[in-house]
């Protein structure tokens, strides 16, 4: 796979040739203001996971992106967009980067080094009305059920062709056809059926709603639902400080779309967020519940009424329940409640300082317990001064455990980053 995707970068270099020689006759122009971007991350990951016997992770890796974006044949409205993207590793490869030939010895950091394209999609813009089609990011609302899974040093793409339209003002519909994705791993790409419907409807800073139908098919996970919800969002002004707020609902059924063949899942859970976060001159202060619904089980943990919990596989979960992952690769059986506090601090001088604290529950109760655990959550990031597009981050997760089964051991993680963005 890597002899194939490491053309990536040659051939955005030669496109940055192809932009000056194939442009030269004013009769004919294939290439027009011509776009580059870029970035290179630089990170340090320490894992320790006490539920396993392997040893501390300890990840060096650098993620390189390389982007171009230019308009197409001199046709007006017709563009092209194409990202690179490499992560490697640098010294030794202490830890498990889930590869078919990973150090199953160390905890587990999912930062395989890999090179593939992360975007390479057409579009086309009639008035207010934009068409993707190819490989493409796609990020709607807060990224809980469709995101790029940014944190992970190789993003989440998606093979699609995603419409969408602004026409009404304060009204924005995305409309989108996946049919595959690529994920964080090394791995090839997955077949997917799924429908993505999102409508948001800005009525003014203090209120936008946003409506959504997530028709989720994925070969990956075996998983197939339908998840229908409704978010209110906004910014409240007081005298002494702004309030950002979410009050969101979401109802999950059966798949739509059943890419995995005879196998059946059924789906009846449900899904609510709710959210503020106060700023006082800079001194954040905020508290949150997030509830994602369970089943019943049996001594072992198993369900056994033959549906599912709430779950959200094309989300970027790392930014939801805790940043040590202990929720990410799915949901417990029992479902999860989610209580969490937040105190920090953000200027644009000093930069963004952030505490919070998560306790968690089950929804049903698993083996007569519902005790998930509480995490420690902590964060500093701030641009670094003398180089534009320079900015560092420290970052750290802390884990303790409850009494239900396979969340009885303690994890910690620790991240130090740098990122130049051009």
């Amino acid at each position: 796979m890597k002899k194939i995707t490491l053309s990536a970068m040659a051939i955005l270099s030669l496109a940055s040739t192809f932009t000056s020689t194939l442009s030269a006759d004013d009769s004919f122009t294939l290439f027009s203001n011509t776009k580059f971007n870029g970035e290179v991350r630089a990170r340090y990951e320490n894992v320790n996971d006490e539920s396993n016997t392997a040893a501390q992770a300890n990840a060096y890796t650098l993620r390189a992106t390389l982007g171009i974006e230019t308009n197409l044949l001199g046709i007006d409205g017709l563009s092209m967009k194409v990202d690179g993207t490499t992560v490697q590793t640098i010294g030794a490869e202490n830890y498990n980067d889930k590869s078919p030939d990973a150090h199953t010895g160390y905890d587990v950091v999912a930062d395989p080094e890999q090179t593939r394209f992360t975007q390479a999609y057409l579009q086309y813009k009639l008035g207010n009305t934009a068409l993707k089609a190819g490989r493409q990011v796609i990020n709607l609302d807060n990224q809980r059920f469709i995101g790029s899974v940014d944190w992970r040093q190789m993003m989440q793409s998606m093979d699609a062709v995603t419409l969408t339209n602004t026409s009404i003002t304060g009204l924005t519909l995305t409309g989108a056809y996946v049919y595959s994705y690529a994920t964080v791993f090394d791995e090839p790409t997955w077949d997917s059926k799924s429908v993505i419907l999102n409508g948001s409807y800005k009525v003014s800073d203090m209120l936008k709603v946003t409506a959504y139908d997530y028709m989720i098919s994925s070969e990956k996970t075996a998983y197939g639902s339908d998840t229908v919800g409704l978010a209110l969002t906004g910014e409240v002004p007081l005298s002494i400080a702004k309030i950002n707020y979410r009050a969101e609902y979401a109802q999950q059924g059966d798949a739509t779309f059943k890419t995995v063949g005879t196998v059946k899942k059924e789906n009846d859970a449900s899904y609510y967020n709710l959210d503020a976060l106060a700023n006082i001159s800079g001194i954040l202060a905020g508290v949150g519940y997030e509830f994602l619904s369970g089943a019943a089980t049996n001594s072992s943990g198993t369900i056994i009424d033959g549906k599912t919990a709430f779950f959200a596989p094309l989300g970027t979960l790392h930014a939801f329940n805790g940043w040590a992952d202990k929720f990410l690769a799915a949901t417990p059986a029992g479902g999860l409640c989610d209580t969490s506090a937040t105190l920090g601090y953000t200027t644009p001088a000093f930069g963004k300082a952030m505490v919070v604290y998560h306790d968690f529950k089950t929804d049903v109760a698993m083996n007569g317990k519902s005790d998930l655990g509480n995490e420690w959550d902590m964060l500093y990031t701030n641009a670094i001064p003398g180089v534009k597009g320079l900015s560092g981050l420290v970052k750290a997760a802390y884990y303790q455990a409850g009494d239900v089964t396979g969340y009885v051991k303690d994890v910690s993680k620790v991240w130090l980053q740098a990122t130049y963005k051009f």
